[in-house]
């Protein structure tokens, strides 16, 4: 998937993320972070089904996109 930071919390370690696909807001965890973000960057990540929802995983920046 491909989106734009919406929002990320350095201090607290988490946010969320704006689906280019869906424009729905993804969550996304510290802890499933390729690299550091930061608001307003280009990510592409995987979508992961929990208990709780869907969350952003393996989340990196887009101008890191390998041929």
């Amino acid at each position: 998937e491909t989106g734009t930071i919406k929002f990320f919390n350095h201090k607290k370690g988490y946010g969320f993320i704006v689906d280019d696909n869906t424009s729905k807001d993804v969550f996304v965890h510290f802890s499933d972070l390729i690299e550091q973000v930061d608001n307003d960057d280009k990510v592409i990540f995987d979508v992961q089904k929990d208990e709780r929802g869907i969350k952003a995983i393996n989340v990196k920046k887009a101008g890191h996109l390998e041929n």
